[in-house]
């Protein structure tokens, strides 16, 4: 409860009692937590530990054996991905996925799409309306890369471009849908340093100026320390704490079971 004169933040998802079982064997188990509008919250575990389940099960890739996903009140739990994604959420996968023989300029409008404005008929017999909808569409996916600095790319097929301008095409793609929240799954894996600083700052500045919630999953700590508010770390498909990341850093148990001398 908030205090005397303190704003009490809402919710923008809450996890409850999550459970995901494969051949009898608990990936997720009773899994609870939440993210505020605006937050930035990491997501940290050794591998095997179920943080891309976790991430599957909110995005509609699988279904939950037991609990809830609240996202913005409404209770998503279950849904198809595309009924996810209309809802506001948005992520990157741990292995990029692009359409890699489409340019660069393609893949971001593809994601713009959602939001077409212009219907079926108009698509079919290429109206005025589709031509005007296509050119706002053009000029929405070039923003977004602008802002991730690659719209000198533009013409370029996805696959010839370095492996750390696709990872940035990859979080351009999702912005392109126009989430509430977005989730990262290892969004550094495979950059150098110097592309992780770019990366962190980055992130940064997207949820800053979109005013977005974004769930991290990343095992680059610089990176995890630096940009999260809150990290949640989970271990054999359960949370094991929670906190700031100065607290996360000194926790004995997640320390022995996953920072090691990194966290010290």
């Amino acid at each position: 409860m908030a205090g005397f004169g303190v704003e009490e933040k809402m919710s923008i998802i809450e996890i409850n009692s999550l459970d995901k079982s494969f051949g009898g064997l608990s990936a997720v188990l009773n899994v609870n937590f939440f993210l505020e509008q605006n937050e930035l919250v990491g997501l940290i575990g050794p591998n095997g530990a179920g943080k891309t389940t976790v991430f599957n099960l909110i995005t509609g890739v699988y279904k939950p054996d037991q609990g809830s996903i609240i996202f913005n009140g409404q209770n998503i739990t279950g849904m198809a991905p595309h009924a996810i994604c209309a809802r506001g959420i948005a992520r990157t996968f741990q292995n990029i996925r692009l359409f890699n023989d489409l340019s660069v300029l393609d893949n971001v409008k593809i994601a713009a799409h959602k939001n077409v404005p212009y219907n079926f008929f108009s698509a079919i017999f290429r109206t005025p309306g589709f031509f005007k909808g296509e050119e706002i569409i053009e000029k929405e996916a070039m923003k977004y890369l602008e802002i991730f600095k690659l719209d000198d790319k533009k013409d370029e097929l996805a696959k010839n471009m370095p492996y750390g301008e696709q990872r940035r095409l990859e979080i351009a793609r999702a912005m392109a849908t126009k989430p509430t929240m977005l989730i990262l799954d290892e969004p550094a894996a495979g950059m150098n340093p110097q592309e992780t600083n770019e990366l962190m700052n980055l992130i940064a500045q997207i949820r800053r100026e979109f005013k977005l919630s974004i769930l991290l999953i990343e095992h680059d700590m610089s990176l995890v320390m630096g940009v999260c508010e809150r990290i949640y770390v989970l271990d054999y498909g359960q949370i094991i704490a929670e906190g700031k990341p100065e607290d996360i850093r000194r926790n004995k148990r997640v320390v022995e079971a996953y920072l090691g001398e990194e966290g010290e």
